[in-house]
């Protein structure tokens, strides 16, 4: 019997979070533009992250109720279908609608449908596959959303200097091959199910489960910890620091991004040598340090040095989370992961909007907002605390089963 190629899957997977990297960070460099093209207010320039986000959150639900039924392959090859032909829409839509706005509000909508389904699906497709260490691949294909980020900021901004930024039509496009070469990949891959048909645990089922609401909690703290600092990154750089735009979105939001990447392939690679509970609490203790780094200290280099290393400390929460849960859970099924990844979502626009909040209140005092976005690296470090006496109480006893 020929043994089915893993590494394909695998390598559709990590295409999958490139794509979802490009939708997430392509349409942000173009705000001004759709503000001074198309006369687009900023506070409906505003509307278009919310759309995206709040569209990933319906997926998610989605997802949790009906993919197991529709089947994981229909599913994931529409999301580069539609991630695509979100990218390519962008391009052409705001011109062919009456209202340009109309048309940027339905392209996002289109690949937020597809970065909302890969977000779900790539993490129970890999943790499915038979590879021997599954924390340590988890981490590595979660790396890939970092390097899908800062890729899109360099490669977009070397071409928008090269073409102009008359040429962003023309970068949608290209960034649109991604999702669209990766439908064959995931349409001829071999995946396996990690439940059987009807036997993966309902949200009822899971939701009766104490420890699946601690790991809720640690998915939402990890997601508002990770996004509090890696969406205030550049307005922290230039209104704390005193940085140019330019220098501020390399040294904020790109420079976190890669200490993010560096920390999931580390993990990655000597996953197996490694105890995943320690790595998240070393981590959850580096990330208070640089919270407090970033809202306390006098010296610009002391803070830039806190938001950059903040993106190593957060790195594996996100994938270490689903890792955990996968372990305690592992009739989850195509439901737990799709809560799980509701509860990253959530997280990450309650904290950014915690920090903007406190930051406005606070007379736009940046440093302010940052000393509030302790708070959650801080509830992570309790929720793993009480996880790991959990997990050494059940040692000894078989996985939870439902």
């Amino acid at each position: 019997m020929i043994m089915p190629n893993y590494q394909k899957t695998k390598t559709a997977c990590y295409l999958g979070f490139i794509t979802q990297a490009i939708a997430a960070n392509f349409a942000p460099l173009l705000f001004l533009k759709f503000h001074n093209d198309y006369h687009i207010s900023l506070g409906n320039i505003a509307l278009i992250p919310i759309c995206f986000f709040f569209t990933q959150l319906l997926v998610d639900l989605f997802c949790a109720k009906f993919v197991d039924k529709i089947g994981y392959r229909i599913c994931i090859v529409a999301s580069e279908v539609c991630a695509a032909a979100g990218l390519i829409g962008l391009a052409f839509l705001p011109d062919l609608f009456p209202n340009p706005f109309m048309g940027i509000i339905c392209s996002v909508i289109m690949y937020a449908i597809g970065s909302g389904l890969i977000e779900v699906l790539c993490s129970p497709v890999i943790e499915a596959c038979p590879f021997e260490n599954k924390e340590a691949t988890m981490s590595l294909l979660h790396s890939f959303y970092c390097w899908g980020a800062v890729g899109t900021i360099l490669i977009s901004t070397i071409f928008f200097m090269i073409f102009g930024m008359e040429s962003w039509k023309w970068m949608a496009v290209l960034w649109a091959l991604i999702p669209a070469i990766n439908i064959y990949n995931f349409a001829t891959c071999p995946m396996e199910h990690l439940v059987d048909e009807g036997e993966g645990m309902g949200i009822r089922e899971l939701f009766r489960k104490p420890l699946f609401w601690l790991s809720v909690c640690l998915m939402i703290c990890s997601g508002a910890s990770e996004l509090s600092m890696a969406q205030w990154a550049s307005a922290y750089a230039e209104a704390a620091l005193g940085l140019s735009k330019a220098i501020g979105d390399l040294a904020g939001p790109c420079m976190f991004a890669v200490t993010m990447g560096i920390s999931r392939m580390i993990f990655g690679k000597y996953g197996d040598k490694m105890d995943l509970m320690k790595f998240m609490t070393g981590s959850g203790i580096l990330c208070v340090v640089c919270y407090l780094f970033t809202s306390l200290s006098a010296n610009p280099l002391i803070g830039l040095m806190g938001c950059i290393v903040c993106g190593f400390s957060v790195g594996i929460m996100w994938p270490g989370t689903i890792s955990i849960s996968a372990e305690r859970f592992p009739v989850g099924g195509t439901a737990m992961f799709a809560l799980l990844a509701m509860a990253g979502d959530l997280g990450g626009s309650i904290g950014p909007g915690i920090v903007g909040r406190v930051t406005q209140n606070a007379e736009d005092n940046i440093r302010v907002g940052m000393g509030v976005g302790l708070l959650f690296p801080i509830v992570l470090l309790i929720m793993l605390f009480i996880l790991g006496k959990a997990k050494k109480q059940t040692k000894e006893q078989k996985p939870d089963l439902g």
